[in-house]
């Protein structure tokens, strides 16, 4: 992280490693990894759940005192880091988690289809506004950084346009209910209590709703746009994006949430060259976002080095199958996982040194306005 410049970065510590048990903390890996990022001049924006949570919390996030449990531990991590961290992320890719532990079933607690979904999805968003609180209770500087995986669902067959917008309001609905967003006219209300959410579970979010104060998408041109077709049951297919899905899923959120947005996971898979490519293609469609006035304040790419699959885990295939040359650096694909500079490297470190050079200066088209009137 220092070779290549920067002054911010993302980092997750491990819930499950700090909190063995109940009751039980042990603060050593965050220490030693946090302390150091701030030695070296990089401010952390800390992940305090990136999947996976403690085994001792029965049930994973249908357990009744999930919530409880992430706000006193990000709370003690507050705590512990108070006046030297302030940029915070409760929970990584709320929607995501609640796909492969309530939708598929992968993980626990293990549910499927959509009730399922739903089911974690309030349980996960619950535990996300409860650490909010918790943070700016330690210190009303802290920033919660709310990030998700977002998608942009297309199709060129209008029978399924419904469908579609169905699943692009899905896209946001973490987001809108920690902000108390979903109220009776909210497009995926009926469908909510339809599909076993209350109207008490939803009021308890009017009620304790959150501000945004900084929105993160991660997004990827192998994952993020999503073409529905009929052949004959509805499919998903998912073509390479082009760089232009920055600006317009950066515009889709600017435009729902109004709040400085920034891109907080994205990189492109296979060789230097075509990682390259997508370096080049996204910086250029976000300085094209910010050339619209859209607030578009950070960029991040991930993973530094190569990206071990979540397949491994269930997988038969020798390892070296699940490494994904996805970074700035390459790994080895042997046991010995050894780094490998790319020319990458050098290309992200010139970015980072320009500062905003590559993506020009943010243009505020309201203040433009009222000084045009003024």
């Amino acid at each position: 992280m220092r070779e290549i410049g920067v002054t911010h970065a993302r980092y997750g510590i491990p819930w499950h490693r700090i909190n063995p048990q109940a009751n039980a903390w042990n603060w050593d890996f965050a220490d030693q990894t946090l302390e150091w990022m701030l030695e070296l001049g990089i401010e952390p924006i800390v992940d305090l759940v990136h999947y996976g949570l403690p085994a001792w919390i029965d049930q994973a996030w249908l357990n009744p005192d999930f919530p409880k449990y992430m706000a006193e531990y990000s709370h003690r991590a507050a705590e512990r880091f108070r006046g030297r961290i302030h940029l915070w992320t409760p929970l990584n890719e709320p929607r995501v988690t609640a796909w492969y532990c309530g939708k598929l079933g992968w993980w626990p607690p293990n549910l499927k289809g959509w009730r399922g979904f739903l089911r974690v999805i309030l349980g996960v968003c619950r535990g996300m506004v409860e650490t909010t609180k918790a943070l700016r209770e330690v210190d009303e500087e802290n920033l919660a950084v709310q990030v998700d995986a977002t998608d942009l669902y297309e199709s060129s067959d209008a029978t399924l346009q419904q469908e579609v917008n169905r699943r692009q309001e899905i896209v946001f609905l973490a987001l809108d209910l920690i902000s108390g967003r979903v109220t009776e006219g909210h497009s995926l209300y009926a469908w909510l209590l339809k599909n076993g959410v209350t109207q008490s579970e939803l009021d308890w979010f009017q009620e304790n709703a959150i501000e945004l104060d900084l929105v993160g998408i991660n997004l990827y041109p192998l994952f993020s746009q999503k073409v529905l077709t009929r052949s004959p049951h509805v499919r998903i297919k998912m073509p390479y994006a082009g760089g232009d899905i920055v600006e317009r899923l950066a515009k889709m959120y600017h435009q729902r949430y109004n709040v400085p947005i920034f891109i907080s996971e994205t990189a492109s898979l296979g060789s230097v060259k075509r990682r390259s490519e997508w370096l080049r293609d996204s910086v250029a469609s976000t300085k094209r976002a910010r050339a619209q006035g859209i607030p578009l304040v950070g960029y991040t790419w991930w993973p530094l080095f190569a990206l071990v699959t979540w397949a491994y885990r269930q997988g038969s295939k020798p390892p070296e199958y699940y490494i994904k040359q996805m970074g700035l650096w390459d790994l080895s694909e042997n046991e010995k996982l050894e780094r490998q500079r790319t020319t990458l490297v050098d290309e992200f470190r010139s970015l980072a040194e320009g500062g905003a050079s590559a993506v020009g200066t943010f243009l505020n088209r309201e203040k433009e306005r009222i000084e045009h009137v003024s």
